[in-house]
């Protein structure tokens, strides 16, 4: 059984009140004892409620301070910190401690360092102790100081040593404020009223022989008695007796450590009066004639106003007060709740990606980037999407400035690393590699149409040029006059969907016949074998927006970025394609970029690492919830 009265578990700062043992139980009575308490409980809903304010943790350990815990974990440590603070602490201290000053004083038993006169240190055990007290003369002058030698046994030697005190110190890693802290929570408690004196625990009080009774003057009934009679002092009464004719100021009382100073002068002037009282009842009266003299004289003034001593009272002229200072921000705090500060500081001149600004906005040095407003939201969506996908597209994070400069490069000497690696990961997730699946196309294509001009070129590159005719264009099987005109209608129709005539004339670019230049080696075989070495990857991309151009959607688009790749003014070839990509502007790179990533989201590993995401943001929610549940029920 656990003695209760040496170790104290507090709840809500204040000692756990235990339920004492009820009237004499009989033999055959049940009960539900709690062994840790001692605490014995006839109905088992007394019990169950105990039971359930001790599960609470809530109870802190009163030695080590820990909070957070149960009752029965604050008891367990509070007797864990007991046996370390029985096992850690001096025993030749604990007895002066708790009788008296101990700091410059030694007592036998105790381990210390002896310091020689030369510096020397020496690690002792003090085994006899002598004092010495003060000798004074008749006329009161003191002789000699109080004092004291001690015996000291040296480690490692035979004899014993005579030294005074002032040759001693303590170990500071054996006695620390923190042990002795620790052992004073442990030895000593008090009762729970305001001012309320420390004293011995009833058992070491046993141990050490310590007089645990509380003197007259500090028991609660005393101090209370002080505390009114301090009350009635300030408000100038005394037994029924009025001390002051008029009525006093405010007391004002200071802040900080001169408060106490101010009470501690009070209750001596306080015992001073009690003293004076006891010695002359009549201390402090006004006799009843002076009283009604002075009243008298006070209250009949001339014009209607009280004098006193013939003067008119004085009313000092108000001023007014200064509006207070506004209150200081407690953090947290958003920023934008925060006034701005601006004493001393300009905000700096705006600064714009884009050239093509809102005229409302007044820029002294445009800066000529060659990014238009267009460009920006592509710049943004595209940047967005390849930091959010970099796990998918096995890609490290880069910043928005780097990715700008990366596009806005332009050398036909060197390429840019970073370009070159986002426009390669791109692409690898739109078709399998050769080994994966056999290369599997992983979004949809819209088929590729091979126009009559695409045919006519190419036969025209195959024969001389020679000055003909241009051939009427004829349509395939049997030719009736409702057929021509439902060809005609349709070609006319086409022609306003898509915004161009279909003839010759109406070409962009040459993309279709540089594929039908490599139709055994198209962009689709170079992707499945990852051939992206020396600029190769601008002719796949070449490729893939030639089919793109088929999707009514995304023709424009693609037809102007072809313009650029594949001219009408030079031969289809792959180093055209390249060095088109060279001279590109940011624009134009941008837009390759978003529509690449724009197919990339149709992709299957896009799709499978968004569901991961999703799952895992509903495991996270279920563990946030079952959390939160665990702290409400605790």
């Amino acid at each position: 059984m656990i003695s209760l009265n040496s170790f104290q578990v507090l709840f809500k700062r204040k000692p756990v009140p235990y339920v004492y043992q009820p009237a004499p139980i009989q033999d055959d009575q049940e009960i539900w004892p709690i062994e840790q308490t001692d605490e014995v409980f006839t109905s088992y809903d007394a019990y169950l409620q105990r039971m359930d304010f001790y599960r609470q943790k809530r109870f802190i350990c009163e030695i080590t301070g820990h909070s957070g815990l149960n009752f029965f974990d604050a008891l367990q440590s509070e007797m864990d910190a007991s046996d370390e603070v029985d096992d850690a602490f001096p025993e030749a201290l604990k007895e002066p401690i708790l009788r008296k000053e101990f700091k410059h004083d030694f007592y036998p038993g105790e381990n210390i360092t002896a310091v020689m006169d030369s510096g020397e240190r020496m690690a002792g055990l003090i085994r006899e102790k002598t004092k010495f007290p003060e000798l004074v003369n008749f006329d009161g002058t003191i002789e000699r100081q109080a004092f004291a030698r001690y015996f000291l046994s040296i480690d490692n030697r035979k004899e014993l040593l005579l030294v005074s005190d002032e040759h001693i110190v303590r170990d500071r890693k054996a006695f620390t404020k923190q042990r002795l802290r620790s052992f004073l929570k442990k030895t000593v408690d008090r009762e729970l009223w305001a001012g309320a004196p420390w004293c011995v625990k009833p058992k070491f009080g046993d141990e050490y022989r310590i007089d645990g009774e509380v003197p007259q003057h500090l028991t609660y009934e005393s101090q209370l008695a002080q505390r009114k009679v301090n009350l009635a002092m300030r408000k100038g009464e005394y037994g029924g007796q009025i001390l002051d004719l008029f009525p006093r100021l405010p007391e004002l009382k200071p802040k900080g450590q001169k408060a106490k100073g101010v009470h501690q002068d009070l209750a001596r002037l306080s015992t001073e009066y009690q003293r004076s009282v006891a010695a002359n009842p009549n201390f402090g009266k006004v006799p009843q004639a002076i009283q009604q003299a002075q009243i008298d004289q006070f209250m009949n003034g001339q014009n209607g106003f009280a004098q006193f001593n013939g003067y008119h009272p004085i009313a000092a002229k108000g001023h007014p007060k200064p509006p207070p200072p506004p209150p200081a921000p407690k953090y947290p705090i958003e920023d934008l709740e925060l006034p701005p500060d601006r004493e001393g500081s300009t905000r700096p001149a705006m600064k714009f990606l884009s050239k093509e600004v809102p005229s409302v906005h007044q820029i002294p040095q445009p800066v000529e980037d060659g990014i238009s407003m267009d460009s920006v939201g592509y710049l943004l969506e595209t940047w967005d999407t390849l930091n959010v996908y970099c796990e998918v597209f096995v890609l490290d994070s880069f910043t928005f400035d780097d990715y700008v400069e990366a596009l806005q490069l332009t050398s036909d000497v060197f390429q840019c690393d970073l370009l070159v690696e986002i426009h390669c990961a791109v692409l690898k997730q739109l078709v399998n590699d050769i080994n994966d699946k056999n290369g599997q196309i992983q979004i949809s294509l819209p088929e590729l149409i091979q126009s009559e001009t695409e045919d006519d070129s190419a036969e025209d590159r195959s024969t001389p040029q020679t000055a003909s005719p241009e051939p009427e264009v004829r349509p395939s099987g049997r030719t009736t006059r409702s057929s021509l005109a439902k060809a005609e209608a349709a070609e006319l129709k086409g022609s306003e969907d898509q915004g161009h005539l279909p003839h010759s004339d109406s070409r962009l670019h040459r993309a279709g016949e540089m594929e039908q230049l490599n139709k055994h080696y198209d962009w689709k075989s170079r992707l499945r074998k990852r051939d992206f070495s020396d600029g190769r990857w601008v002719y796949i991309i070449v490729g893939l927006l030639n089919q793109l151009s088929g999707d009514p959607r995304r023709k424009k688009a693609c037809d102007d970025v072809l313009a650029k790749l594949a001219p009408l003014d030079q031969e289809p070839s792959p180093e055209v394609t390249i060095a088109g990509y060279e001279s590109t502007d940011v624009n134009t790179r941008v837009k390759i970029l978003q529509i690449l990533c724009m197919l990339s989201l149709e992709t299957k590993a896009v799709r499978a690492y968004m569901e991961d995401c999703n799952n895992n943001m509903t495991e996270y929610r279920k563990e946030k919830i079952d959390l939160q549940k665990k702290r409400r029920a605790a």
